[in-house]
């Protein structure tokens, strides 16, 4: 199960990339809102980190963010992109609440094992 996780996080982090430094043509639009799709893409990227590496969770919260920071300032090297600050908000904010949603249901799921094995 973990290395399934790990090959996903890995996967949507991939993704990200491409997705936010690709020419804004080939930017995939699967809802109207591009600040929902940031922030979908971006919680489920910080709770499959969190899910791949549960020993080190706030690390991959930081990783989320920085990672959200260093794309966002890599778009204003691209010809077609530019970089905000509410778009990385936005980002950031998701990946704490996914990196967040995850440790919770590790935490819950740690205890439900504990309380079964007694």
């Amino acid at each position: 199960m973990l290395t399934f996780a790990r090959l996903t996080a890995w996967i949507l982090v991939a993704a990200l990339v491409f997705v936010t430094l690709a020419p804004i043509g080939m930017r995939p639009v699967l809802v109207e809102s591009a600040n929902l799709e940031r922030a979908v893409a971006y919680a489920l990227m910080g709770l499959m980190l969190t899910l791949a590496y549960p020993r080190h969770w706030l690390w991959a919260l930081v990783a989320g963010v920085v990672l959200a920071g260093v794309l966002e300032a890599a778009q204003g090297l691209t010809a077609s992109r530019h970089g905000r600050v509410l778009d990385f908000s936005v980002k950031a904010v998701a990946a704490c609440v996914g990196a967040l949603a995850a440790q919770a249901a590790l935490l819950v799921h740690s205890r439900w094992e504990r309380r079964r094995a007694a």
